[in-house]
């Protein structure tokens, strides 16, 4: 019995082969879905138009021919342009002749959409930043330690003028990244415009990826900035202390010599309750969360 199940299952599968065979030599109708491609341009010009990226073509012809269609490489449904700019209204049904592929031994029964409404534009060029486009999420206790570092951080785009003449900034594809922990470097394209081509085809995004701690730091001196030569204030106290939040690679490298404390001399004259709020400057990415004391005492010396 073993021996005869091999048999038994070539003899399967040839008799589907044959059933497939003479079932799909037979006329179908099938609807596909093919991607709709402008070409032939005029030298300088594009469309901005909103434009369906597939169109819907129903045809009637042999299964296999059919079938070979549906699972073979993507075609495209092809309309030239070669003519001038300004409004065009294209039946799709008069370019079967630029679409071979319809015409072997396939015939067409329907378009949809079966006309398309579109503008050609002069087109032009522009320096444009990049903005990507992201979606992050961190593991508990970390986050962004810096900005985030896009190379190149501008690119030049060349489109119709409608388009680039309204936009200020070229978005990226969206970047969805989780449970980050660690320094990440990606690749990304950009977010697709019509009718636009791009200087570069991707840029490379790092994010900075720390633990988020805070710390602590004292004995930060407060300078009284703009003192006339014949006055002196003195603050009580003249040191203040902060807590800041940021990556632990670099609230661990911070000195307290590089955070900046002042008040100037006019903000002390007009002050009507006896203390002042110091100006306070912090490093490069941290996050100020306190200082302490929030308001300093103060007294003015005159020299004779």
């Amino acid at each position: 019995m073993k021996k005869k199940i091999p048999i038994i299952f070539v003899s399967a599968i040839f008799s589907l082969i044959i059933w497939g065979s003479i079932s799909l030599s037979g006329d179908y109708y099938a609807n596909i879905y093919v991607k709709l491609k402008l070409t032939d341009f005029p030298k300088g010009y594009s469309t901005a138009s909103n434009l369906p990226d597939n169109i819907s073509i129903k045809l009637k012809g042999e299964g296999w021919k059919l079938l070979s269609l549906n699972i073979g490489k993507d075609v495209n449904y092809i309309v030239p342009v070669q003519k001038d700019s300004g409004k065009k209204i294209v039946n799709l049904k008069n370019y079967l002749t630029d679409n071979r592929w319809i015409l072997s031994d396939l015939e067409l029964i329907d378009i949809q959409p079966d006309t398309l409404s579109f503008i050609i534009e002069r087109m032009i060029s522009r320096k444009l930043p990049v903005f990507v486009d992201m979606q992050l999420d961190f593991k508990p206790g970390y986050g962004l330690a810096t900005s985030i570092k896009v190379e190149p951080d501008s690119v030049i785009v060349s489109g119709p003028l409608s388009l680039i003449s309204k936009i200020n900034k070229v978005k990226t594809k969206l970047l969805k990244l989780n449970s980050l922990d660690e320094e990440v470097t990606k690749t990304i394209g950009f977010a697709d415009l019509p009718g636009t081509k791009f200087s570069i085809r991707s840029v490379h995004v790092t994010l900075d990826i720390q633990r988020i701690v805070d710390k602590e730091f004292d004995d930060i001196i407060v300078n009284v900035l703009d003192v006339p030569p014949d006055r002196d204030v003195i603050l009580l106290p003249n040191k203040i202390g902060c807590s800041v939040r940021g990556g632990i690679n670099i609230l661990g490298k911070l000195k307290k010599e590089e955070f900046n404390a002042f008040v100037f001399y006019r903000e002390v004259m007009l002050d009507t309750l006896g203390s002042v709020v110091p100006h306070f400057e912090i490093p490069e990415n941290t996050h100020l969360l306190y200082i302490k004391p929030e308001r300093l005492r103060y007294v003015i010396k005159k020299f004779r």
